[in-house]
C-alpha cells in the first residue's frame, strides 16, 4: 500500500513483542484466516454485534470487509483505526482505536480481539498498551474508554492492569437478549501511572490530520 497516499498505511506501533499496523493486503487476509480460526469460547459472546457467530468463510469475510470499510470510511470527524497485531511475524489478532468529534471531546474508545491459539499469554495487555500509547502520547487524548459483558474477566483483568475505573454500566440486545456490559473509563493520569510496556510509534507525523489533530 502506498503510504504517500494514505498516511496510516506508514503507521507502525511496536512493543517489546507485537508490531501493531494498518494491513496491507497481504496481511489483511492473514487477519481474515485468524477470524475464521476462532476468537472466542462458541458457548458465550463477547461482542454487542454477534459477527463471530458466522462460519468460519464468513467470518474471515467480515474481517476482510470491516477494515476495508475503516479506511473507506473515514474522516477526521469520525474514525477507526482497525490495526493488524503482529507477534513476530505471525498475524495474532486486531486491535482498534475509535473515536468521533476527537479534536473535540479528545476521547476516543479500544475494542480488540484475539485469535484463541493465542489467548493467555498477555497479549491482549500488550497490543491495549500500544493503541494506549498512541491516544494519549501520540494524538493527546484526555481519556480513553472501554466497555465489556459481565461475563468477560478477562477483558477486566486487562483494564485493571492499564488504570481503567468504572464508568457505569450500559445494556445491549445481543442474540435477542438483554446483556449488561460494564464500562470503563482511563484518564491521561491513570495511564500514565501504570505504564509498564515499552511502546514505541513510527510514522505518526503525516498522519495527524486524518486524526483531527
Amino acid at each position: 500500500m502506498a503510504a504517500h497516499v494514505w498516511p496510516l498505511y506508514g503507521l507502525r506501533i511496536t512493543t517489546p513483542r507485537l508490531e501493531l499496523r494498518l494491513p496491507d493486503l497481504e496481511t489483511l487476509a492473514g487477519l481474515a484466516g485468524v477470524a475464521a480460526a476462532g476468537v472466542h469460547d462458541a458457548a458465550r459472546m463477547p461482542f454487542t454485534v454477534p459477527w463471530t457467530d458466522a462460519s468460519p468463510r464468513e467470518r474471515g469475510r467480515a474481517t476482510f470487509r470491516h477494515v476495508l470499510g475503516t479506511v473507506a470510511d473515514w474522516s477526521p470527524r469520525a474514525w477507526t483505526l482497525s490495526l493488524a497485531v503482529l507477534h513476530g511475524a505471525e498475524v495474532v489478532g486486531r486491535q482498534d482505536l475509535t473515536a468521533s468529534d476527537f479534536a473535540v471531546t479528545r476521547e476516543a474508545e479500544t475494542g480488540s480481539w484475539l485469535g484463541l491459539a493465542h489467548h493467555g499469554r498477555g497479549i491482549g495487555t500488550e497490543m491495549r498498551a500500544a493503541v494506549l500509547h498512541l491516544a494519549f502520547e501520540g494524538l493527546g487524548a484526555r481519556w480513553v474508554t472501554s466497555a465489556a459483558m459481565t461475563d468477560n474477566p478477562a477483558s477486566f483483568g486487562v483494564s485493571r492492569k492499564l488504570g481503567y475505573r468504572p464508568d457505569g454500566v450500559a445494556v445491549a440486545a445481543v442474540r435477542g437478549e438483554a446483556r449488561t456490559l460494564r464500562r470503563l473509563r482511563l484518564d491521561r493520569e491513570g495511564w500514565e501511572a501504570h505504564r509498564t510496556v515499552p511502546v514505541e510509534v513510527e510514522g505518526l507525523e503525516p498522519c495527524r490530520e486524518l486524526f483531527g489533530v
